[in-house]
């Protein structure tokens, strides 16, 4: 979406904006950030841009719901993001020479319109959460059996243990034997 700030370049003082940001994403593509999520419905964006004798300054907050799987057990995991963005508001000629991450400060107004969903979308990427967890103490699942390991022990007679442990495991069985002959 495209604002018109031309009747705040003008002198007025406040523009409010209210829309729907449909995020359309591969949730199979592996290149994605978004890899594994989908988006049951559009990103809700509402905010303000209010004029202070020619300083501008947007706020605004974004809410969108996900669906996702666990991180660790792969049950289905949704909730709702939201993200709340100040930034300052300026056309491009006003910021003159200014380098690539002090203009990353700025939205920025060129021939009169703010470009809203640019600059969504690439704080929607530094943001988002890149795993997600069903809880807190999720314990996965077993590496044997593949059993949800939430949902109680697996039943696996042997569990292996991790090969790059072994050298631990080895000086602890020492330290055990010199304990006893001690």
């Amino acid at each position: 979406m495209k604002l018109d700030l031309r009747p705040l370049l003008a002198g007025e003082r406040l523009l409010t904006f209210d829309y729907e940001l449909p995020l359309e994403s591969d949730p199979n593509d592996t290149s994605s950030f978004l890899y594994g999520v989908s988006f049951p419905s559009p990103m809700k964006v509402t905010g303000e841009i209010t004029n202070t004798a020619g300083y501008m300054r947007m706020k605004l907050s974004m809410s969108v719901d996900y669906q996702a799987e666990c991180a660790r057990c792969l049950a289905p995991v949704s909730g709702c993001f939201t993200l709340d963005l100040e930034k300052t508001v300026a056309p491009r000629d006003v910021l003159g020479d200014l380098d690539e991450d002090r203009l990353d400060d700025y939205a920025i107004i060129e021939d009169g319109f703010l470009d809203m969903d640019e600059p969504l979308y690439e704080q929607i990427e530094m943001e988002f959460p890149i795993r997600f967890l069903c809880k807190e103490d999720c314990r996965g699942l077993c590496q044997r059996c593949g059993r949800n390991l939430n949902e109680g022990e697996c039943g696996c007679t042997q569990k292996e243990i991790d090969p790059r442990l072994e050298p631990l495991r080895a000086l602890l069985e020492k330290m055990k034997e010199e304990d006893s002959s001690n």
